[in-house]
């Protein structure tokens, strides 16, 4: 999760780490086609557009000299023959892969609020109509981007009746103050977005509650613990600490790669060499570091070493990381232990992992929540097979990397349906449902 920050590249989880250069291009919206489904257009890097469905399958729209938009498979380069063309702007209508459709109006309200100290800038989007409906909160993970910009879901749930409400992250698009990563004043801020959300929903808010991924799953229990809310929702997080994590991460970086025992004592060596680096702020054990890279740098294991945050401790000069490592991990509570609260709380959660999680692994995480719902715990766990994080399914290439391509099938329902009254059916895609009677 914290490498989110600290990639080089921007893949699915770490999403659009800038603005897009179509940041308010009048084709993005959620459109509603004439064979009953709809398809959602939004900003992606560059000169491009994304456009995301219900299903899971997304792809990247480039424009062509006639006008026409081209798409490519999910996070890959390659075209998967889709073809899509806009109207004019006024008459907001689209055709998508063959199938015409008209653009679906939402009630949609900026707003200002006052965080943590931090004035952070807010939208309220809901469907049409003056009913009461469920209201979602919309939590960041560690990405440094603007989620009104960036968020589908802000458009895809209130097609589904459900209200959204999404904020930049403090120091982050048009919010104030200084970016940071600390739990407990991002939990605040969440808490008073959630009172933002009510307050403009007014009458018309049913139940509530947050969605957020990877870092937000260390950030909404806690402000669900603080402060109440009816459901809580978290995907691809952890219920271990930050260098838990990057343990865990290193040691799957080993097994993937088929070394044993003794290679991986080694590599646990350096995952302790940069845990001490973070406990200190960056100030103390580049020494000991700089011994063990000295000691294993030619070894055949130490080019597979990547961990969560290792790496870039690894890869870069000790002046670069002492100058920008405090930045880009701000105030990382690093031996943050979230199970105390995942004890205490009596919010009904769903969480939502990938089987194959290189980055935030899974393993444990769901080893201790099945434990918590085996003590009588109000947590659903999923799990989607052959799903990196982001819940996002992949292909690997002949490198050896892997390619995102879509969410599994199931994965949006899945959390329409937890938001709608807090129960799941019985399949949603190949996924493995884990509950108990509390949160059936």
């Amino acid at each position: 999760m914290l490498c989110l920050l600290l990639s080089a590249f921007a893949g699915p989880g770490a999403a659009q780490t800038k603005d897009g250069d179509r940041k308010g291009d009048c084709r993005i919206g959620i459109y509603q086609l004439r064979d009953g489904s709809d398809v959602d257009i939004g900003l992606t890097d560059g000169d491009h557009l994304r456009w995301r469905r219900k299903d899971g399958t997304t792809g990247v729209l480039t424009e062509t000299s006639n006008g026409q938009w081209m798409s490519t498979l999910g996070w890959t380069t390659r075209s998967d023959g889709k073809h899509v063309s806009f109207s004019e702007c006024t008459t907001g209508q689209i055709v998508f892969d063959g199938v015409p459709g008209q653009r679906i109006a939402l009630d949609v309200t900026d707003t200002v609020f006052q965080g943590a100290g931090v004035r952070l800038a807010g939208r309220l989007v809901m469907p049409k109509g003056k009913g009461r409906v469920p209201i979602v909160v919309l939590v960041h993970g560690s990405e440094d981007f603007s989620a009104r910009d960036f968020y589908a879901l802000q458009r895809q749930l209130p097609t589904e009746g459900i209200g959204v409400f999404v904020y930049d992250k403090r120091g982050t698009g048009a919010s104030s103050g200084r970016y940071s990563q600390s739990y407990l004043l991002l939990a605040d801020d969440a808490i008073a977005a959630m009172h933002e959300a009510k307050r403009l929903a007014g009458d018309r808010a049913g139940r509530v509650g947050y969605q957020g991924g990877s870092q937000a799953g260390w950030v909404v229990p806690l402000a669900a613990k603080i402060e109440p809310v009816d459901f809580v929702i978290v995907g691809f997080g952890l219920a271990v600490s930050p260098l838990e994590e990057d343990r865990e991460a290193i040691a799957l970086d080993m097994t993937r790669q088929g070394y044993g025992a003794d290679v991986m004592a080694k590599a646990m060596k350096i995952a302790d060499a940069t845990a001490n680096i973070m406990r200190s702020d960056f100030r103390e054990g580049y020494d000991q570091l700089a011994a063990l890279r000295a000691q294993y740098a030619s070894e055949p294991w130490y080019k597979h070493l990547h961990g969560d945050f290792s790496f870039y401790l690894l890869d870069n000069p000790e002046a670069v990381v002492r100058e920008k490592g405090p930045a880009l991990l701000a105030h990382v509570p690093a031996d943050y232990d979230p199970m105390p609260v995942l004890r205490n709380l009596d919010t009904p959660q769903l969480w939502i992992l990938g089987e194959d999680d290189t980055e935030a692994p899974s393993a444990e995480t769901a080893r201790l929540l099945c434990g918590l719902i085996g003590q009588g715990r109000p947590i659903t766990l999923v799990m989607f097979p052959h799903a990196d994080h982001g819940i996002y399914e992949y292909e690997t290439g002949a490198d050896g990397m892997r390619l995102s391509t879509r969410n599994p099938d199931g994965y949006f329902a899945m959390m329409r349906d937890f938001i709608r009254n807090g129960q799941l059916g019985n399949h949603y895609g190949g996924s493995t449902i884990i509950k108990n009677n509390k949160s059936s």
